[in-house]
Order: C-alpha cells, then sequence, then structure tokens
C-alpha cells in the first residue's frame, strides 16, 4: 500500500487520507479520486493531496473487514455491511452472549491494522443489539494479512446461545422479622430479571427457614415441572451444611459450588436436584442493582452450564460497586456501639407556604417552635447538634439562645432544601459515625424517636439509614451513616434525599412509630392553629 502526497493528476485512483477544505472545496477524508476531483482541486489551486493507494495483493479496509466479520460470526449473529473499514456485528436473537477470548486474542494479535472488539462474554443481550465491531486502521491491508486474520478466528468465535428455560420455582425461608413485603419485593424482582429471557416463576412457596420442610418444597416445583429452582433464605447461608445446602443434598441432589468472587453476591450458592439447577440466592439479589446472581442466573436460564472455575475466575471485574453494607475500619474508638451520631436541625427556610410569618419562630404553648424541637433533640443520644440558620438567622439563633447548639449559616437557603442539608452536613464533626436530619418545623418529634433511631443504626449489621415507618409510610427525621455523606453533599434544589433511601434499599432499616409525630410538619397557618388546638 502506497502512502503519500501526490499532483492531482497523479492521484487519480487514490484515495484521500485526510478531509481537504480550500476556499469552496470540501474533499472529505476517504474520497476516491477521479476526473471529476482532479478538476475541483485544479480549480482550487491544490497543488498535492495525500493518498493511498492499494498494490497488488492488498484488500480494501471494507473487504477486510467484512472477510473477518463473517469468519467470528457465529449463530445467531448478523453481520452488517462494512462502510469505512468497519464492520459491525448485531445479535440476531434474544440470550447470552458468547465469545471465544482466545480467539478474539488471536485475531488483535495478527497485525495493529486489524481490530476486533466485543461486549462483554456473557452479557445478556436483545435482538437488534450491537455485540462487536471489526475495524480496520489503515484504508487497506495485505490480502495475507486479512488471511491470517480468517485462519485464526476459528468457528463460532461469537454466538448468542438462546434462552432455553422458561419454568422457574421460588422458595422463599421465613424466619421471625422477615416481613412478608420483603418477600413480595423479591419475587417482583425476580419476575422483572426473568421476563428479558421469556422466563416465568410457575409457583412460588413460603416455608419456615428448615431443611426438611424446604427439602420438600423444592421436590414439589421439580414435580411441577420446575426447570430451575431459587432458594431465597431468610438467613444468609454460612457454610455448605446450612438449611439450604442441606435441603438440596436431602432430595438427593448436589451441592456444586458455594460462593463466588463477586460482589455483592459472595454468598450464592449452585447446586442441582434430579439434572435441574437449584440456586441458593445471595441477599442482593432481592434488590434489583446488579449483581453476581444476574452474572450466574442468565448463564442458566441459556443453558450454560457455570463450573467451579467459571466461577472463580469471575474475580477480575467482580467488584461491581462499593458494598454500603459492609463494615470498613473506623478511625475513631467506638462510642455507645458505633452511634456517635450528630443531631442537624434544619431551621433556614424562608416559610413561605405561611403567607409571611416564620412558622419557626412562631409559638406553642408559650414556646418558639424551633425552640420546640432543638430542645428535644438536646434531650436524646444525639452527640452533637447542629442548627442550620438561613432566613431570619439573627432571629432564629436568638431563639434558642441559651441553648448548647453549634450554628451553620446557609447562605444559599433560598436555594431550597438541599443546601441547608448541605450545610449542616459540612459542620458534623470528623469523629461522628452518623448524622440524624431533624426538620424545625416539625414539633411532635420526641427525644424518644430520636433515640429509637439512634440505637436502630447499627453498621455491623448493615443498618446505616434508619427511617421511622407508620403503615408502610415513611416520615422524619432520617439518620444517615456518614458513609452517604458525599451523596447528601450532591443534592440539589428543594428535594431532600428519598432517592438516595430508594437507591441504598438494603441499608434501612425502619423504626415503628405511632401516631403522626414523624409525619405532622407545621407548613401552613391553618395547620399552625390545629397544632395549637391539638
Amino acid at each position: 500500500m502506497k502512502f503519500g502526497p501526490a499532483s492531482p493528476a497523479d492521484a487519480i485512483g487514490g484515495v484521500t487520507v485526510h478531509t481537504l477544505r480550500q476556499g469552496a472545496l470540501v474533499l472529505k477524508k476517504g474520497t476516491t479520486i477521479g476526473p471529476e476531483e482532479v478538476e475541483a482541486l485544479t480549480k482550487a489551486g491544490v497543488k498535492d493531496v495525500v493518498v493511498v493507494r492499494l498494490e497488488q495483493g492488498d484488500v480494501s479496509e471494507d473487504v477486510a473487514a467484512a472477510s473477518i466479520a463473517q469468519a467470528v460470526a457465529g449463530e445467531g449473529v448478523n453481520v452488517e455491511r462494512a462502510f469505512t473499514g468497519r464492520a459491525n456485528l448485531f445479535a440476531a436473537r434474544p440470550g447470552v452472549l458468547v465469545v471465544d477470548r482466545a480467539a478474539v486474542d488471536r485475531i488483535n494479535g495478527v497485525d495493529e491494522a486489524i481490530t476486533f472488539a466485543t461486549l462483554a462474554a456473557f452479557k445478556p443481550v436483545v435482538e437488534g443489539e450491537m455485540i462487536a465491531t471489526v475495524k480496520l486502521i489503515p484504508f487497506g491491508v495485505e490480502g495475507k494479512l486479512r488471511d491470517a486474520a480468517v485462519a485464526v478466528a476459528g468457528n463460532d468465535a461469537l454466538r448468542i446461545a438462546p434462552y432455553a428455560i422458561t419454568k422457574v420455582g421460588v422458595v422463599s425461608t421465613l424466619l421471625p422479622g422477615l416481613a412478608p413485603k420483603v418477600i413480595d419485593k423479591t419475587l417482583r424482582v425476580t419476575a422483572e430479571r426473568l421476563a428479558p429471557a421469556g422466563a416465568v416463576i410457575i409457583a412460588e412457596r413460603r416455608v419456615p427457614h428448615d431443611e426438611t420442610v424446604l427439602a420438600a418444597s423444592i421436590k414439589e416445583l421439580l414435580a411441577l415441572g420446575a426447570e430451575l429452582v431459587i432458594v431465597f433464605g431468610a438467613s444468609a447461608i454460612a457454610d455448605r451444611r446450612d438449611v439450604i445446602p442441606a435441603a438440596i443434598t436431602e432430595i438427593g441432589g448436589a451441592i456444586e459450588h458455594f460462593g463466588m468472587p463477586v460482589d455483592p453476591g459472595n454468598l450464592l450458592l449452585i447446586g442441582s436436584a434430579g439434572g435441574v439447577p437449584v440456586l441458593g440466592a445471595p441477599g442482593c439479589a432481592r434488590s434489583p442493582v446488579e449483581n453476581g446472581f444476574d452474572w450466574v442466573l442468565m448463564r442458566l436460564l441459556a443453558g450454560i452450564k457455570v463450573s467451579r472455575s467459571d466461577l472463580t475466575g469471575m474475580g477480575v471485574g467482580g467488584l461491581l460497586m462499593e458494598i454500603v453494607t459492609r463494615p470498613q475500619p473506623r478511625t475513631v474508638p467506638d462510642i455507645e456501639g458505633n452511634r456517635n451520631v450528630a443531631a442537624i436541625v434544619l431551621a433556614a427556610g424562608r416559610s413561605t407556604r405561611m403567607g409571611g410569618p416564620n412558622k419557626l419562630l412562631a409559638e406553642l404553648d408559650g414556646k418558639k417552635l424551633v425552640r420546640i424541637v432543638t430542645e428535644q433533640v438536646l434531650a436524646s443520644k444525639a452527640s452533637e447538634v447542629i442548627v442550620v440558620t438561613g432566613h431570619q438567622a439573627d432571629l432564629i439563633e436568638q431563639a434558642l439562645n441559651g441553648l448548647k447548639v453549634k450554628f451553620a449559616r446557609n447562605p444559599d437557603f433560598a436555594g431550597g432544601l438541599a443546601s441547608s442539608v448541605k450545610a449542616g452536613i459540612s459542620a458534623v464533626s470528623d469523629k461522628t459515625d452518623g448524622a440524624i436530619v431533624c426538620l424545625g418545623d416539625m414539633p411532635l418529634i420526641s427525644s424518644a424517636l430520636i433515640d429509637r433511631l439512634i440505637e436502630a443504626f447499627e453498621p455491623d449489621r448493615g443498618h446505616l439509614i434508619t427511617v421511622p415507618v407508620n403503615d408502610g409510610k415513611r416520615g422524619n427525621p432520617v439518620l444517615w451513616s456518614r458513609r452517604f455523606f458525599r451523596e447528601l453533599m450532591t443534592l440539589d434544589g428543594d428535594i431532600g434525599a428519598r432517592h438516595l433511601i430508594a437507591r441504598h434499599a438494603e441499608a434501612v432499616a425502619e423504626v415503628p412509630v405511632e401516631g403522626n409525630s414523624a409525619f405532622l410538619d407545621i407548613d401552613t397557618p391553618q395547620a399552625l392553629e390545629a397544632a395549637r388546638r391539638g
């Protein structure tokens, strides 16, 4: 292949290497020079143009890319027509992408001119999804390089394994304290996971966390025609002799592997009974967020056996996210069982819905609203109390005269609630393990409620966010582990942090409360009058 500058007349048959602009002339990269291009170049006063010419034995970029793409495409793979040296490959059906890693490496090792990239191996794909691309770097290559790449590709270097399992049985074991809504959500999430594969839950059972009862339920689901059984334990599997693996072996099944180097997903168990795979799901499988359970489940649904070596080979890339519920080394000594919690009272708002007066300075039983809330917070087990002020800051601070609190002024209070949360978090001492965010307009919040939220805060058990709940409705205040301070600092506008609670559902501990103390805030004159009457 020849490469270099040539006069317009001598460039006929060559392909432009760069886009050329001169005056009104625009000649795009990849244009084959013909008589019309020569005339246009000459008229524009162009003396030289950089072109590439194929020599005997060379093949063009499109021909080379197409040849290699066709060579690697196995079952369930379509190849798009090559263009500008690129041939894209697409899934012709839904399934799991199977990649011959060695073949990909061999192709990329032939020559720097030839590149082949794919999606991650065993990724679930949908019909029409782009799964790989072959790209030629230069405008052409020696034919022998193209032939070498085709030769080392082998057969079926890339294929789509179609989904084969459609009937799934689910067993959930029960222990005291496991709410039915947790199981309901787990089933919902599982059904959503199965849907892309065309699989459905044909039956589900809820049984005590007992080896014998569980064994009978698994056997029942197999008799109903389940092609895969998933067991969600009320308690995580701790050993090969634990309840779930013991139940599998009791019905003549086998435990193939326990544990995997993927986080979240460590405590996954793969077994089988009567030739049907049985999965002991890790706790993270209750969450819709991708975890190691997905990696194994989708392969099994496509009829791909997951061996011990497959599992042990998942360590590189297996850290999918920071596991917020995992204990971390502490830089300060434990205080009250790692419950050194600061309290933040938000008192910077403009009380716009009150129609003028600052609601926090309104009185209930002869005491200003903000002082009522702050005194309850001070009476709790909170290690320090920070009051965020903004609108009428001097008057708010004067109303709290004599109380042992630290003030944090929020100059951006007009921007909404988020700015006050950030001001409060920024003022929290480094030694604290968490912060409970209280609203200054909730006069029924008691020190006892705050103490209950602090007591429920148990990082070593994964209880990193604690919230009061009544009849399924979540209220305020909310206690946040220090681990979430960085995310709280990203809040914006007048929206609170409810979406963070949803994002980290596995870290939430709900504290049941009675009455409306965790829900009553004074936003309007009518609410204030109702509070005075009640």
